[in-house]
């Protein structure tokens, strides 16, 4: 079993995915290495990956013009990073940044989007997953915004 597909194999992000579709991933996916304050990926730019943190903490950030961006929520190991790869304008909607040296493992988007398109179940299952991802993302965001601005009262 190549190194990949065991780290593939024990994120409970694939948990309960079959064999041939993690191998699918595993040919996929590239491992990298982040330094501590490095930005993955900015608002508004291209979406062109997906990643997985192996190891380490990701800040995303909502950019607030005049101000210090605010962190709506920490990505630690073993949780997914990014699904704005999923649907055009594949835009990413936050910054990602490196809080700690993160090890992560990347996907291409336009890889990973045909892989999805010509395997309707692995398509499924990864739609689902990330489906979930997007609830917390969303749910987190709520939940900051209430933090800053309150209720209205």
């Amino acid at each position: 079993m190549s190194n990949t597909m065991a780290q593939i194999k024990d994120l409970k992000f694939f948990s309960g995915l079959k064999r041939r579709h993690l191998e699918v991933l595993a040919a996929l996916a590239k491992e990298i290495e982040v330094e501590k304050g490095t930005y993955i990926f900015r608002e508004g730019d291209d979406a062109l990956r997906c990643l997985v943190i192996l190891s380490g903490d990701v800040a995303l950030e909502l950019p607030m013009q005049g101000r210090d961006p605010r962190t709506v929520q920490t990505v630690h190991d073993g949780e997914v990073l990014g699904w704005s790869w999923l649907y055009p304008p594949h835009r990413w909607t936050f910054d990602a940044r490196a809080v700690t040296d993160v090890t992560a493992l990347v996907f291409d988007a336009e890889q990973l989007r045909a892989v999805k398109d010509s395997d309707h179940e692995l398509g499924f299952q990864l739609m689902t997953r990330f489906g979930k991802v997007m609830v917390s993302r969303l749910q987190a965001t709520r939940m900051r915004l209430m933090d800053l601005y309150g209720n209205g009262n």
